[in-house]
């Protein structure tokens, strides 16, 4: 497939001046960075696309060549060099050069020991932690909620540089760039860090105003959280560069959402199966009907009860549970039955109870099989 115009890559004019393809770079290597497009397939050949087009044209011979031949300036077709290499400016021997020289425009680094040595300490962003609350129906059906969280986010006013007018940071005098200082005492060479730069490896001259130099301000973002279908206690959802800005041009960390479900007063969770305690009378039980129980997603169904039904009998609704995460299907709801005891009784009430207690000896089987161990377990103790 041929390669695409490298201006059109960037974005820019093919008079933009050597700034505006630094600041057409730094926005593009920004948006397609890997680590902030984990779910984009495409995302890693584009980030290498857009440092290809700025590896050639921040260099102004190599600029002057692509301007007038354009890839073949790259490609080995300009004439040989010394040694029957390929002239040009391309090549794989060029590349690990130019990767260094990608990462120093885009983090203020001074990669592999160039220009004097000196490195900044391009750092990435503190990730942030963000525990939200959802109700079992939530949960149940999926839900986007909008949350504010505070956060350190890059100066608009200096671009996240410290100095004024987003003038670039320089190398630190007293460390000559590398952040760290020794000193000798006597057979000793003591190393600690860079007491001007705080080891950065650069200085602000001028301070941004606004964040006083640290290139990063306290603010407080809207953020929009889709929460799927089938998230339970625990879960956590991943906001890719969400999190606070990174220092002198380094990626922003990311946000995670804790999630916890609230207990629910009528439903009990345990995975994909929900749990649902109905009480039904002791009549009812013993004779049989039907007893109507609600569901999870707001309806109605109506449950048979079997006649002899005792306490702790289960009955399952196929279907009635909550969502598999990412789908992969549906749980059950368990029905059990808890058999009530009246309270409260009137003189009437008890007379029938005292007179069907006495006409329903032989029909109580569990409690004429439990007193028969009894019986067998006292005549034992005897023997």
């Amino acid at each position: 497939m041929a390669k695409r115009d490298f201006y059109d890559v960037l974005g820019v004019d093919r008079n933009a001046s050597a700034e505006e393809l630094k600041k057409a770079y730094r926005r593009k290597a920004k948006e397609l960075h890997p680590d902030r497009n984990s779910e984009n397939p495409d995302a890693e050949a584009q980030f290498k696309e857009v440092n290809e087009a700025y590896d050639a044209l921040k260099d102004p011979d190599k600029k002057a060549a692509y301007d007038r031949y354009g890839h073949a300036a790259f490609d080995g077709g300009m004439g040989a060099g010394q040694g029957g290499r390929p002239g040009g400016f391309g090549g794989n021997a060029d590349f690990a050069s130019a990767f260094s020289d990608v990462f120093e425009d885009l983090f203020g680094d001074f990669v592999g020991g160039g220009r004097g040595n000196a490195r900044s300490r391009a750092t990435r962003g503190s990730d942030l932690r963000y525990n939200m609350r959802i109700s079992l129906e939530e949960a149940y059906s999926g839900t986007r909620r909008t949350i504010r969280v505070p956060r350190l986010s890059e100066c608009e006013s200096c671009s996240g540089t410290g100095a004024e007018g987003g003038a670039e940071p320089v190398t630190c005098p007293t460390c000559s760039g590398m952040g760290k200082v020794r000193a000798q005492q006597g057979f000793f060479t003591v190393e600690r860090t860079c007491p001007t730069c705080g080891g950065s490896g650069q200085i602000v001259k001028n301070p941004c105003k606004v964040c006083t130099g640290s290139g990063r301000v306290e603010k407080e973002a809207s953020l929009s959280v889709n929460i799927p279908a089938g998230v339970e206690t625990g879960t956590r959802i991943r906001l890719s560069g969400e999190g606070e800005a990174g220092l002198r041009g380094g990626p922003s960390g990311d946000l995670y959402i804790f999630v916890n479900v609230a207990e629910h007063q009528i439903f009990k969770r345990d995975d994909l199966t929900l749990h649902c305690r109905v009480p039904v009378s002791m009549a009812r039980a013993a004779l049989g009907g039907e007893v109507e129980v609600p569901t999870i997603d707001g309806g109605r169904s109506r449950v048979k009860v079997p006649a002899g039904s005792q306490s702790g009998r289960q009955m399952r609704l196929r279907g009635k549970g909550m969502p598999a995460l990412r789908g992969g299907g549906q749980g059950d709801m368990l029905i059990e039955l808890a058999v009530e005891t009246p309270v409260n009784l009137t003189q009437r009430q008890k007379e029938l109870l005292q007179e069907f207690e006495k006409l329903s000896a032989e029909n109580n089987p569990e409690s004429s099989g439990f007193f028969d161990k009894v019986k067998g377990f006292w005549d034992g103790m005897k023997g």
